[in-house]
């Protein structure tokens, strides 16, 4: 059994999803089970009608209704006008309506969750319906009555035992009856209410089935021809690294590398399990594996740059040091507030570390660090990680850049630098 997932820019259009096809169609021997991310941008397109919502901007449904007629514009080139999937497609918008008659009362989090997940709701349900209309026998289920996890809004964390039940239970006999195709991205809590596990986290979901169903393999298929030392968004001439280990692979997605979502390989590393990345484009094309002993692994530079980052450093008010319990004090409020940092240094009297600028968890974060702390903050920075580096690379990369911070080990070297 082989478990396959699909992201957004290979069903960005109707183009797309008839490419999707193409591809099963060399897979008919095979037991598959198919994650499927929301349409491209799809995402992107939701959160801004949260926040609309949540800010009460007044442009929530305007957005919403745009990004309907959008899926509907898809569907009606890929099936016949009174196929029930219109009704189905609609069924899942409405969910978004229903929120949107009232006033935000929840969380960020929670209400974030709740209008983002139905990007994968519709994704799916379209993608069904189009592979059972051209002949292909596709089982459409609900990914959260398999993933389940707990009340952690946008980062929900996995309840392996009866995740791992739930697929053993469920999975084989839907299998006996075709290929399985559900959504990545989201689980369920014990209330049956709705979570996601992280932007991008649709790789995530694949590697958590696999390892729940001792998988043959998972495939993750991008618009890239496997995984690169470089994101082609931010440097040029990227190379394909053939063949990687899991702890390398491990290593560059812990820094931010994007062609994998950070937990996914963990879960395919326990039960040794290997992960080809292959590209929808071409797939005829070899792609690149992830696996256990990699003979000669690839040692060429591996560079990753994450945007949006703030740098904060903070130093108590009375001058003392910055000893255990501040950290303590300090980490307490990441934790509390969900401010997950990429790099840190200390020194005797001061902290300084570099984090995602997501407003909503920053600013709360700083105003109860304030009572406490002095407080400095440089924000519109980059965090530039660079794997097995050399001095050629380095200065080639820093050129007219300041660098605010700096870290450096055998292997890696990270600077937070000005955009």
């Amino acid at each position: 059994m082989k478990v396959f997932k699909f992201g957004g820019a290979s069903i960005k259009d109707a183009e797309g999803f008839r490419n999707v096809k193409r591809i099963l169609d060399f897979y008919t021997k095979d037991e598959l089970i198919i994650i499927v991310s929301a349409l491209g941008k799809t995402t992107n397109a939701l959160e801004q009608i949260a926040t609309a919502y949540i800010n009460k901007t007044g442009e929530a449904i305007g957005l919403l209704n745009k990004l309907r007629a959008h899926h509907f514009e898809i569907l009606s080139s890929l099936l016949p006008e009174n196929h029930p999937a219109f009704d189905e497609l609609n069924n899942s918008f409405v969910e978004i309506d229903w929120i949107l008659e009232d006033e935000p009362s929840d969380s960020y989090d929670y209400i974030y969750d709740q209008i983002v997940s139905i990007g994968e709701m519709a994704s799916t349900k379209m993608l069904s319906a189009f592979l059972n209309e051209n002949g292909m026998k596709v089982q459409w289920k609900d990914a959260r009555d398999f993933i389940k996890t707990d009340n952690n809004y946008r980062e929900g964390k996995i309840d392996w035992d009866k995740t791992e039940r739930n697929c053993q239970d469920k999975i084989p006999a839907i299998l006996k009856q075709g290929w399985m195709l559900t959504q990545g991205f989201i689980g369920g809590t014990t209330e049956n209410l709705t979570t996601t596990l992280g932007r991008e986290g649709s790789d995530y979901s694949a590697a958590v089935i696999a390892y729940c169903m001792n998988a043959e393999s998972v495939t993750i298929w991008k618009d890239v021809p496997g995984v690169l030392n470089a994101d082609p968004r931010y440097f040029t001439d990227p190379k394909k690294i053939n063949e990687l280990s899991y702890k390398e692979a491990i290593e560059m997605t812990f820094y931010g590398a994007t062609v994998i979502h950070p937990k996914t390989m963990k879960p395919l590393q326990n039960k040794n399990i290997p992960l080809h990345v292959k590209s929808f484009l071409y797939p005829e094309l070899d792609g690149s594996v992830i696996r256990e002993n990699v003979v000669n692994e690839n040692v060429i530079p591996v560079l990753v740059l994450k945007p949006e980052q703030i740098l904060i450093s903070v130093s108590p008010k009375d001058f003392s040091f910055m000893d255990e319990e501040n950290l303590e004090n300090i980490f307490n409020l990441m934790v509390k507030h969900r401010v997950h940092f990429n790099m840190m240094q200390n020194a005797a009297i001061s902290v300084s570390f570099c984090a995602d600028h997501i407003p909503q968890r920053i600013h709360p974060f700083l105003e109860a660090l304030s009572s406490q702390y002095k407080i400095l903050t440089n924000d519109g920075l980059q965090l530039l990680t660079i794997r097995h580096y050399n001095d050629e690379v380095i200065q080639q990369l820093t050129a007219n850049r300041k660098i605010l911070l700096e870290q450096k080990t055998r292997q890696t070297i990270q600077m937070v630098v000005n955009s």
